[in-house]
């Protein structure tokens, strides 16, 4: 156990070790994870995908503290999530990690320019203004800064909570479902980005998705079933992701 979380620590920007999630107790007891090991490396997009019911979300929320695992460890860099306290934990996720959601979630009054900058306000951080400006002319929202949610498209939307994600520099960021509520156009730009942001930024990108199209974008893609790694496909495509999936399903 030591030497593999000695060395998931080593290679990994965030890794699980024998991470295990029960939700609920007795008979009524669901194993959500059942013994999870495995490292996301620095500098890569990885995509994580499985059946319903697989475990995908929440070892997500797990490795990124918005979960508490029943045992196990969930390690960011040299930090085990599973043995802070709230208050760290609330640091962690501040300073640390960038969250994409599918809702976007943006804060209705505040303007674009605003909840970009939000996660750095409140972690009393100056913004790095040429980061910032390369974020925002990179996915085309530099126009609509001072524009309000409402007063934004969903792809625009999402285009400001893909910079708010980046521009504290993370040393992760998770992305769940981020192109669940996109059309295919605006969808395939923000993976594009994602994935550009892997490449020109040196970013940490772990994504769930159910989506095949949008796994296709990952340099490697995590399978899961029944709350286990069950396989990866590295330099993914849309027929190898679904041809992994298909398998999948026919061993359940």
């Amino acid at each position: 156990m030591q030497t593999q979380m000695a060395a998931q620590d080593t290679l990994a920007a965030v890794a699980a070790v024998d991470l295990v999630k029960v939700y609920g107790s007795g008979d009524t007891a669901v194993r959500a994870l059942d013994g999870v090991t495995v490292g996301f490396t620095r500098a890569q997009f990885t995509a994580i995908m499985g059946p319903s019911g697989s475990g995908k979300s929440t070892l997500m929320h797990c490795l990124a503290g918005l979960d508490t695992a029943t045992s196990g460890q969930a390690l960011l860099g040299g930090t085990d999530l599973t043995r802070q306290s709230d208050r760290v934990l609330t640091k962690v996720r501040r300073e640390r990690i960038g969250f994409i959601f599918q809702s976007f979630n943006l804060l209705p009054q505040l303007t674009a320019e605003q909840n970009i900058l939000l996660p750095l306000e409140l972690a009393g951080r100056k913004a790095d203004r040429k980061l910032f400006d390369h974020l925002t002319e990179s996915l085309g929202i530099t126009a609509r800064l001072s524009h309000r949610p409402s007063e934004l498209s969903g792809g625009q939307q999402q285009r400001v909570a893909v910079a708010r994600a980046l521009v504290p520099r993370p040393e992760v960021v998770f992305a769940d479902e981020p192109t669940g509520n996109l059309d295919s156009r605006s969808g395939a730009e923000v993976l594009l980005f994602l994935r550009n942001s892997v490449r020109e930024l040196g970013q940490t990108v772990v994504m769930v998705t159910h989506d095949p199209a949008a796994a296709a974008y990952a340099d490697r893609v995590v399978m899961l079933a029944d709350g286990r790694v069950a396989g990866e496909v590295e330099r993914p495509s849309l027929a190898s992701v679904t041809e992994a999936l298909q398998a999948l399903a026919a061993n359940r």
